[in-house]
């Protein structure tokens, strides 16, 4: 089951970068702009490009070359010993999940805006949880001894 739920993140990743993290503005008598991962970016990237790389790296590549590296795995097509590398990745995509929740936590003690959570952030988590699930699937597998014809196996004498 894992391996599909690994290849149904090659879609859900995508969608959850266009989708609404956040809702934002300032004062409550304002609208609120929607601010998605890729809006995100390409404000970052007007502004401070070294940052803009560091979390291009960890909100979209990190998470999406450890999920197509787990596909190859899983379809036989990438050697397990690289599963190692595919869980660094992984921890790599966790940070962007922090640096969110971060910029909440400041933006909702500064008090002058008003910031809400829109349901691309709970599908960016989501993502990022079932990668590591897969992940962890993955590496039990790989570490799992295999007894299917071990006539002992199952029992503990």
């Amino acid at each position: 089951m894992h391996r599909y739920v690994n290849l149904a993140l090659l879609v859900l990743y995508p969608v959850a970068w266009f989708a609404p993290l956040l809702r934002a503005g300032l004062l409550p008598l304002f609208g609120l702009s929607e601010i998605s991962v890729l809006t995100g970016l390409l404000s970052l990237w007007a502004s401070d490009i070294f940052l803009a790389l560091v979390v291009t790296l960890f909100a979209l590549f990190a998470p999406y070359l450890k999920t197509i590296g787990l596909a190859l795995l899983h379809w036989r097509m990438l050697s397990p010993r690289l599963l190692p590398v595919l869980s660094v990745l992984g921890k790599l995509a966790m940070a962007d999940i922090f640096l969110i929740a971060l910029y909440i936590t400041i933006a909702k003690g500064i008090g002058v805006g008003r910031i809400e959570v829109a349901w691309g952030l709970y599908l960016f988590t989501a993502c990022i949880l079932a990668s590591i699930w897969v992940s962890w699937k993955s590496e039990r597998r790989k570490t799992a001894p295999v007894v299917a014809n071990d006539p002992g196996a199952g029992s503990e004498a």
